[in-house]
């Protein structure tokens, strides 16, 4: 569905998420925060689209029903909620952002912004695909499938609003140019108990 040129080996979650579960739901609580407030920025950055104001509207408190889901588990499970994870993965794929003035350019921001995220759902929805069915933990199992389909809705929403609003851009092209370049970046994490690490 996603294009993903590179998908998650079992072993991630075999060997390396399931040694410290504390710290990967500690992990994706701070990645439901940031999916909160980039839907957020969107809303400022792009106040004259009433459509994506309400679409962003209502993904924030989905993202933020997400983060307190994510935090009870951790709660009733007696694990702390640590300091904010940096997202090295997510960092990498900022650079790779295209920026810039003028009207021209501000349509181009705000494609590539909605690209970024309909990227960063698309390998999130991967991983919850990979936890769902390689965890040895019912609860999890449970309610990573879920989140699954919700990352699938987001990366739906997301890439749509792009192809809706990229007026003169060609966004299948740039769609590629994310793939291939998340591509090369995804190569380099898999090793660690974070969502995308």
């Amino acid at each position: 569905m996603f294009k993903l040129q590179l998908p998650t080996d079992p072993f991630w979650v075999k060997n390396v998420v399931e040694s410290n579960i504390e710290e990967l739901l500690t992990d994706h609580a701070y990645c439901e925060q940031k999916a909160a407030t980039n839907a957020i920025t969107l809303i400022i950055q792009n106040p004259q689209i009433p459509e994506l104001v309400s679409e962003m509207a209502e993904l924030v408190k989905e993202e933020m029903d997400h983060f307190k889901r994510v935090h009870d588990i951790i709660i009733k499970r007696g694990y702390s909620f640590g300091l904010e994870r940096k997202d090295n993965y997510v960092n990498e794929l900022i650079k790779f952002l295209k920026r810039g003035g003028g009207e021209a350019k501000r349509t181009e921001s705000m494609v590539d912004r909605l690209l970024l995220a309909a990227m960063i759902e698309a390998r999130s929805c991967e991983r919850f695909k990979t936890l769902s069915e390689h965890v040895d933990d019912k609860e999890l199992s449970e309610f990573y499938y879920e989140l699954m389909i919700s990352e699938a809705n987001h990366y739906t929403l997301f890439i749509g609003l792009a192809r809706k609003y990229g007026t003169g851009i060609d966004v299948e092209k740039r769609w590629e140019e994310w793939l291939a370049y998340e591509g090369e970046v995804i190569k380099r994490y898999g090793k660690a108990e974070t969502i995308h690490g």
